[in-house]
């Protein structure tokens, strides 16, 4: 007699496009103009099918949080890149952007402290960026 339930398995890339780790790069690049600091990347494509990488930085302020988010994606449309979402820019304690393979996540730095969402993907390859860190070149080589 056969099961009444059957298991989906999602299917989890491990291959990560060139494309996307310029992005990444882009997206840090752009956060380190604006001071952003505590930038922690890491790469959760084998854990979830959400996305590819998680970027995780805090501000200092909620105007710095908000203007962290909007140097980010004013710097990847010039590349014709856009979101598919933008969550929390009005109050500037928490702002998701959601790229597809590229989750972005701007704290004010006591609200990232609080939630400490980075520990809920302790499993995922880290890469952490010095605060005197000016410009990223390339993801290091786990990543």
């Amino acid at each position: 007699m056969g099961s009444l339930f059957t298991r989906k398995e999602a299917i989890i890339r491990t291959d990560i496009s060139h494309e996307t780790k310029k992005r990444v790069v882009l997206c840090i690049n752009a956060a380190l103009e604006r001071k952003a600091t505590n930038l922690t990347v890491l790469r959760v494509n084998e854990l979830t099918t959400v996305a590819d990488y998680f970027i995780f930085m805090s501000g200092s302020s909620d105007r710095q949080v908000q203007a962290t988010a909007q140097f980010i994606r004013e710097t990847l449309k010039k590349s014709n890149i856009v979101p598919l979402g933008i969550e929390g820019e009005h109050t500037g304690k928490w702002i998701l952007m959601d790229y597809g393979d590229i989750v972005v996540h701007i704290f004010y730095e006591p609200v990232r402290e609080f939630y400490d969402i980075e520990n809920l993907w302790s499993d995922a390859p880290r890469m952490e960026i010095d605060d005197t860190v000016q410009k990223l070149t390339a993801l290091d080589d786990h990543m």
